[in-house]
Formats: structure tokens, sequence, C-alpha cells
């Protein structure tokens, strides 16, 4: 690990001036993810802005009649949250499809969205990657691609998002609360959050060099049916190759993400309105224009079947 500074921030525009201040700092709360990196040299901070110090650790209602989840709540607080398992029961069964239940007692909300790829060539650092070298190449392509995307990949990177907790985010249409190093705070539905890799793989997110995630809220609750199923090479402490979040009404219409396919959490409003004609036609919409390798080709039948049985699931 390369030597760095470090400071503890006090207020929330501070921190986010601090990391804008000085290039190569990072903000540092849990750190299961960032520590890790660190350590492979994939990431160098040359200075550390700990936030833990913030008043972000709570979750509230809003005036809206929906939650306002704290940057900082850990996953096990969140998942284990009575409101969360009554109303958002498909964000408490992602979080405990994740991680370890040690690493969810560290893990935060902010850190779980921004958590990096776990493609191998991303971690393998003799082996170019644009994600985290710009222009390097891809060592994917051509090479293993069974864990990779399927849609909306591109021949600068074919990696997937990790995270159980964003698909579900997706889902249940949150939005993410942040405050630039100005002091200025604004509000980002997490469907226009997370960037498509294009030729900048690198640039994960929209958010601006210092902008610090405060909180996450929810909406009002959906009701119906809560589903997340995950199909992964284990049991437990494993990415999935494919989950499928659904939340299903009584009249048959719904909500469908899916996780470990693409870039990002995965969702069609289009192949939501065909709920009511099964799995298959879902899937067709959902993943039009899917472009799968020789290794992953087996992902497309595998989301239409993990849906089948959550549609299944969520009928019995």
């Amino acid at each position: 690990m390369k030597p760095f500074t470090y400071e503890r921030a006090t207020t929330p525009a501070a921190a986010a001036a601090a990391v804008a201040r000085q290039p190569g700092a990072k903000f540092i709360a849990g750190g299961t993810n960032l520590l890790d990196l660190m350590k492979l040299q994939i990431e160098a901070p040359q200075h550390l802005v700990d936030v833990n110090a913030l008043a972000f650790d709570k979750i509230e209602p809003t005036a809206e009649g929906g939650l306002r989840i704290g940057a900082l709540v850990r996953n096990t607080d969140l998942a284990a949250d009575l409101r969360v398992r009554r109303d958002y029961a498909l964000l408490s069964r992602a979080l405990l499809a994740g991680a370890s239940g040690q690493l969810r007692n560290k893990a935060t909300t902010a850190g779980n969205l921004l958590q990096r790829t776990r493609c191998a060539y991303f971690y393998d650092t003799d082996q170019p990657c644009n994600k985290r070298q710009p222009g390097s190449g891809c060592s994917a392509l051509g090479g293993i691609t069974r864990q990779h995307a399927v849609i909306g990949a591109s021949s600068a990177c074919i990696a997937t998002h990790p995270s159980d907790m964003a698909v579900a985010m997706r889902v249940l249409d949150a939005a993410v609360e942040t405050v630039r190093p100005d002091g200025q705070a604004r509000v980002i539905p997490i469907a226009d959050f997370y960037r498509l890799p294009g030729q900048t793989p690198h640039v994960e997110t929209v958010l601006e060099a210092g902008e610090l995630i405060t909180a996450v809220t929810l909406p009002q609750p959906l009701g119906g049916k809560h589903i997340y199923r995950k199909v992964r090479d284990r049991a437990s402490y494993a990415f999935a190759l494919v989950s499928v979040a659904l939340v299903l009404q009584p009249d048959g219409s719904g909500r469908v993400g899916l996780g470990g396919v693409a870039h990002q959490p995965w969702r069609s409003p289009g192949a939501e309105a065909l709920l009511s004609q099964g799995a298959s036609a879902v899937t067709a919409q959902l993943l039009a224009g899917a472009a799968p390798t020789h290794d992953n080709a087996f992902k497309l039948p595998l989301v239409e079947r993990t849906l089948a049985a959550a549609l299944l699931q969520a009928k019995a």
C-alpha cells in the first residue's frame, strides 16, 4: 500500500471541498472495498477524508411517506430495520443476499452503491484494463467472460456492477442525495446515477469530483410481493451470475430489475408492461440487443428461468 495522508471531516461541505481540493483524494467510511483496492494498488489515493463522524447514520421517514437512508447507515442495520422489512422487503432481501455478515456490519449505503466491479481482469494489475488504466485495453474481450456483461457493454469494457442493493434501489426508484464541494445539494434519480461504459468505463457515475453522497431516499412503499432471487456459484459470499428483483402487484403489474448482466442495475419499463405475458416475453424485451460472449450466453436463458421462478414464488 502506498503512503497517504488522512483527515477526519467535520461537515459535509468540508469533506467535499477537501476531496475536490486535492488530486487523488478519496472519501472513506466502511472501507470494505476501497482498502482492498489500495492493498492491490488498484486505488492509490494520496489523501483520505474520513466521513464517519458526519451525522449520516439514521433512517428517517420523509414528508412524502417514504424513507431517507443516511449514507453511513450500515448494510446490517438497513436490512434489519422494521420499516424496511415491512415496506421495502426487496431492499432487505437484496442486502442479505450480498457479502457476509461481517462485511455488512461495516459496509455503508453510499459505499455499496459506489463499489467497483469484481472483474478478475480489473483486479489483476498485470492485465490491461480500461477501467483501471484508461486507454490500456480490455483483457476480458477475448478472455474468460463467464461473469461478464451481456447487455449495455462496449468495445472498451464488458464488466458488470457487483451490488445487490443497487438493483433493489433501482426497482424501488430511489434517489441519491449529494453535496457538492461548493456546498450546494442536489438529488440524482438512481435511474440516472450510473453511466454505461462507452469509451470511458473508468467514469462510472455522474458524480462530480468531490461530490459526496449524503443519503438515499425511497418514495412511498409500492406494496405487492417483493422477491429477490440471486443465482451464484456458491450459496454465500459470491457475486451474482444473474439476479432478479421483482415487485408484483395483485393485478399482475409490477417492476423488474436485473443484476449480474450489465455495467449497472438493468431495468426496462417496456419489459415491465409485459409481465402478464410471462417470463419469456419480459426477458425478450429486457435483454433486447444483448450481445453475449461464448462463455456467458447461458445468462440469457438463466434470466428467463430465474424470473419465471420469481413470478411463481410471488404468485404462490
